[in-house]
């Protein structure tokens, strides 16, 4: 009590000095420093309770479907699963790795959830021949699989401004070690302190001071992730006072959970171009090329070291650095009981382990990404992709496209000074339901700019001759592939009044033939002959019934005079592929919220079927181009087993190179040429389908079927009459013919002789075709 006494004393003769003092701190108290706590508090509350990461929309290919049956190679599939990311390291053991061993591999999958379902985690034994799959086991059971699907790859994201790569993962699916080592390497009293460690700033002071210059920090995780938050990286007292009191405010608001897991998330690791690393999960696929998951020790002790300098322990600029501080930290693991010390020794003996190729999913493709994007935004707005969370799950199929940019580099480099002056561009899709599987807009793989398969259009040649047989084929009661047709020479006048006189390429005329070879060995005369038959306003109405606009009316149409991108080609040619179905061509299966739930699917809905005797007749006669036509090259290579149907096109003055071309699985459409429209001195024949070669000597797939399709029935026709005759006749030929329109005038072979003796009055027979026919 006398304490009291004489201290209340002691402050009554002291108030005169103390007294401006004193009302000088609480002015500064209640005047500034408490509406200053305040506007913080407000600020911490608002971005801290809303915090939940824009995520941008990422857009992955398909699901790669395993089955008995399906085409598929151990290169394609080992392609596949490198772009889906997964490694041999854990030996299809742990989740996202394989194993190979010749034609036989285990893969661990991660499971996804996607528009259609998707699947979960399974182990799963894969075993190849014979260009496809033999058989699909479950490991763990040793049960066949009837069918399974892998996740797909990521392969863009839909960035606004900030470029910054973030993959969002909660604190309970964050591997142990990692949350325990990040609180031992950067803040062991985590768990105690109140957001400011008075300790460690202590300790680090006096450390710095001993040294001479910064050696210790003493902040804390809070601290760092407030920095990351709210704060800029200037050295001044009002920043370090602003970080402590929003350090206390956000321990005192938020759960230690809470604040760790945002620190997660957000932590900066690095930079890719343009794009900067935020959160552990980003940095694993950037650094490693695999799931946070499924991270070894080394690679967990490599990131966590990271944080203290991303850019100055840069693992690919700087390994020796970034080893010694992976090193480090693997120690302090060992110091605080994380790993023993076998382990840690076995770490630390281990190499970094940068994967090579790891890098954050990037808009890979832009030729297809430009496709994406065209059909969705139809459904959302570019603000919804950029900060959505969406999952657009597209039909990309990786194997195809990154074969497609191959086969483009491998053959324009094979060309020469043809193949270096020429642009390139390419559109695969899958004939069964319209899915576009890769587009490629340019000769190099990944340029932005100019999308050529979209954008490009150019006269189609030669490309328009099967439509326009087919529309003659689609009157069976008139045409068949054995009526003949007449190439002989043509001179009239255009719409426009300009003469038109065309010429067939070989400069040969080949007078009465049949409607076959007309067009497996493109002839321009016959084909104009049966066009003007035919009606060009018919055919012209045929191409504008798939959306083609201001189509050209003139009779040049039916030699390709009609400006189409490849994209356009491919829409047309899957018609005939489809077997007579007209589907539109898709790029994107669905759209799935940050929730997992499919917000928007496209289906493709194709019609009954149009014309499908006269597809069938069509495609059979293709075939013919690909064995003895234009596309002989195909039919003699070691290709021939795929029984493709094709087509050469090249436009005037080799303007442009052309070929499409389709398998009983895939359509591909190729094109070459000069962005200045110049001569490249390349034919269909010698520029296009070598790429479209190139392709399918690598891509799997399905082979046509050689056999007639339904409606179809053969009979044998003497080619110079377009009369059924007998097989023993001499010169007798086999033709498709639709069901039920054979010729039923026969001929026999007395009456041939007969002709022969006395003259019949036809035409002299066709002259052999060249021996290297180019269109």
């Amino acid at each position: 009590m006398a304490f009291l006494t004489r201290l209340g004393a002691l402050l009554r003769s002291a108030w005169p000095w103390l007294r401006i003092p004193f009302w000088l701190v609480m002015g500064l108290l209640f005047g500034f420093l408490l509406p200053y706590t305040l506007i913080l508090n407000a600020r911490l509350q608002d971005r801290f309770n809303d915090l939940v990461f824009a995520v941008p929309t990422r857009v992955y290919a398909r699901p790669l479907l395993l089955e008995p049956g399906r085409a598929m190679t151990p290169a394609a599939l080992e392609l596949e699963l490198t772009f889906a990311g997964y490694t041999p390291e854990g030996g299809g053991k742990v989740q996202g790795s394989y194993s190979k061993n010749g034609s036989r591999f285990v893969i661990a999958s991660h499971g996804y959830s996607g528009p259609d379902g998707g699947e979960l985690p399974h182990r799963i034994r894969v075993a190849l021949g014979n260009g496809q799959v033999t058989s699909v086991v479950d490991d763990t059971n040793n049960k066949e699989i009837k069918s399974i699907h892998l996740d797909p790859a990521r392969i863009a994201t839909f960035y606004g401004a900030a470029q910054e790569e973030r993959r969002i993962v909660r604190l309970d699916n964050v591997p142990p070690l990692l949350v325990q080592g990040l609180q031992a390497v950067e803040d062991r009293d985590f768990k105690n302190h109140i957001g400011l460690d008075f300790s460690a700033i202590a300790r680090a002071s006096f450390a710095n001071l001993r040294a001479g210059h910064t050696v210790q920090g003493g902040s804390t995780l809070t601290q760092q992730l407030v920095r990351n938050l709210f704060l800029d990286r200037s050295q001044n007292m009002l920043r370090k006072v602003n970080e402590a009191i929003l350090s206390l405010l956000m321990e005192a608001h938020y759960p230690k959970s809470r604040i760790l897991e945002a620190y997660v998330n957000e932590v900066f690791l690095g930079q890719q171009g343009n794009q900067a690393v935020h959160g552990f999960a980003a940095g694993a696929e950037f650094f490693f090329g695999r799931r946070l998951e499924d991270l070894r020790p080394q690679e967990i002790a490599l990131l966590i070291g990271l944080v203290k300098g991303p850019s100055y322990y840069d693992p690919r600029r700087y390994p020796d650095r970034a080893l010694a501080r992976r090193n480090l930290v693997l120690q302090q693991f060992n110091e605080t009981g994380l790993l023993d010390d076998a382990k840690m020794k076995a770490a630390q003996a281990s190499p970094l382990g940068i994967a090579a190729n790891a890098q954050l999913p990037h808009n890979r493709f832009p030729a297809f990404m430009q496709l994406v994007r065209a059909q969705i935004t139809a459904d959302f707005d570019e603000a919804a992709l950029r900060d959505g969370s969406f999952s657009v799950f597209t039909t990309l199929d990786p194997a195809a496209q990154l074969y497609t940019e191959q086969a483009i580099l491998t053959t324009t480099k094979a060309l020469g000074k043809r193949g270096a002056a020429a642009q390139a561009a390419a559109v695969v899709t899958d004939t069964a339901d319209g899915s576009v599987l890769a587009m490629v807009g340019s000769r190099e793989p990944g340029e932005q700019g100019f999308n050529r398969a979209l954008d490009a259009r150019r006269p189609i040649g030669s490309l328009v001759k099967p439509l326009v047989y087919l529309v003659a084929l689609a009157q069976p009661s008139k045409w068949s592939l054995a009526s003949i047709v007449d190439d002989s020479p043509i001179n009239m006048r255009q719409p426009d009044g300009t003469p038109w006189t065309p010429q067939n390429d070989d400069r040969q005329i080949h007078g009465q033939v049949p409607m076959l070879d007309a067009l497996v060995h493109s002839w321009n005369l016959a084909t104009v002959n049966l066009g003007m038959q035919v009606g060009v306003a018919k055919i012209k109405g045929f191409l504008e019934s798939f959306g083609l606009q201001n189509v050209n009316p003139s009779p040049s149409l039916l030699l390709g005079a009609v400006d189409l991108s490849p994209f356009q080609v491919a829409q047309l040619y899957e018609y005939i592929a489809a077997d007579g179905h007209a589907l539109p061509l898709v790029a994107v299966r669905g759209v799935v919220d940050a929730k997992g739930q499919t917000i928007k699917r496209y289906q493709v809905k194709g019609g009954e079927g149009e014309y499908q005797t006269a597809t069938r007749l069509t495609t059979w006669a293709m075939q013919q181009v690909v064995n003895s036509g234009t596309a002989a090259a195909i039919g003699n290579s070691g290709l021939s087993w795929l029984h493709a149907a094709g087509k050469t096109g090249t436009s005037d003055s080799q303007r442009d190179s052309w070929f499409a071309g389709f398998t009983g699985e895939h359509l591909a459409v190729v094109w070459m040429g000069r962005d200045d429209n110049k001569p490249t001195g390349l034919y269909g024949a010698t520029g296009s389908m070598r790429i479209w070669q190139e392709l399918f000597r690598k891509l799997p797939t399905r082979p046509l079927s050689p056999t007639l399709g339904e409606g179809l029935e053969m009979a044998f026709v003497d080619p110079q009459s377009g009369k059924r005759t007998d097989p023993s006749c001499e010169g007798a030929r086999q033709f498709p013919f639709a069901s039920g329109y054979v010729p039923e005038s026969e001929e026999g072979c007395f009456w041939q002789r007969i002709k022969g003796i006395f003259g019949s009055g036809d035409a002299e027979p066709a002259p052999a075709v060249p021996s290297n026919p180019t269109d």
